[in-house]
């Protein structure tokens, strides 16, 4: 049983709980939050008594093992800096930092006191991105992947209407790259590795944050083609092209209608039933990799998530966003 303490009170913690309490060797411990009104609701909600509301008191309790982190991204590396020097392990919100100096630390850390850290980025682990992955040979020399994400936001409302969210706050490091751009860009990586250059471009809004943005990433022998917005709705499929055929499939997160159309017009589905919350999976991983005393993820290892992070960083570059974290 691996006993879970959990930073962050929103609906995305809301969605790891749903998805962890279907692993029979999860254990919710403890909830951390800033005030002890909002951590106590929130334990009470999942019946534990066991609350924080400092930082330094979570990270030296004997009764946590792990820690779930999904503060705003800026706080992620401070946090889970301090929770691995106290030898807790971390399983860590996307993206895991606010830049690549961040997270080469927080990987420094994890490896100096021998800690399992890794990103939540779900869709590596998903039943339907496997499937692309085993699946991509039969499609020939892939030339193009092509992924968008758009997805118009209800705090772009209230944007309009004067109040400005989190979401689109640069010391929150947020932004529709960060927030769901990343769904596009990360699995990207993980089939093809770091392209030989990239062009970003994007709409910013006053406050300095990405509200919509495209990257295009070059490798020797394709291109990736990627699409994310907060202010928009899209609704066209993505797809891995290659010479013999391509993979089709609905979206990223998660992908769930899957097919291979060959060039001679056959299709293929090649769709997997996921049985399982979507959140289910990386939980699952977390929990796999501890119970057998490893420390790293082989699927959302340190290369990769090192990898996104450079990439991210160069596309906020071109495209002028920069964050307080930057500047530290």
């Amino acid at each position: 049983m691996i006993r879970f303490g959990i930073i962050g009170t929103n609906w995305i913690t809301d969605s790891f709980l749903q998805a962890a309490s279907q692993h029979s060797d999860f254990q919710l411990t403890a909830v951390y939050s800033r005030t002890q009104e909002k951590a106590s609701e929130f334990a009470a909600k999942y019946g534990i008594d066991l609350t924080f509301t400092s930082l330094e008191e979570m990270a030296k309790s004997d009764a946590i093992d792990a820690v779930y982190i999904a503060s705003p991204n800026s706080y992620h590396a401070d946090q889970a800096i301090l929770l691995m020097e106290n030898k807790k392990h971390v399983l860590c919100e996307k993206p895991m930092a606010s830049n690549a100096r961040e997270l080469r630390k927080m990987v420094e850390t994890a490896k100096e006191h021998n800690v399992l850290l890794m990103e939540a980025l779900k869709t590596t682990f998903l039943p339907n991105f496997q499937a692309i992955k085993n699946n991509i040979h039969k499609i020939g020399q892939v030339r193009r992947f092509f992924a968008s994400y758009c997805q118009y936001s209800s705090r772009y409302d209230a944007y309009k209407e004067g109040a400005i969210l989190n979401a689109f706050k640069p010391e929150f490091s947020n932004g529709s790259l960060m927030d769901i751009g990343v769904y596009c860009l990360y699995p990207a990586v993980a089939l093809f590795g770091k392209p030989k250059e990239i062009k970003a471009s994007g709409f910013l809004l006053e406050t300095g944050v990405d509200a919509e943005g495209s990257l295009v990433l070059q490798y020797e022998d394709k291109d990736v083609l990627l699409m994310f917005s907060k202010i928009t709705n899209s609704y066209v499929q993505s797809e891995v092209q290659g010479e013999e055929g391509s993979i089709v499939f609905d979206k990223l997160n998660p992908p769930e209608d899957v097919k291979i159309r060959y060039r001679n017009g056959e299709v293929e589905d090649i769709a997997q039933v996921q049985v399982n919350h979507p959140m289910y999976y990386e939980t699952n991983e977390f929990i796999e990799l501890l119970q057998n005393g490893k420390r790293e993820s082989s699927i959302n290892s340190y290369e990769v998530s090192l990898q996104v992070m450079e990439i991210l960083d160069e596309a906020r570059k071109q495209m002028g966003v920069v964050y307080p974290s930057d500047l530290e």
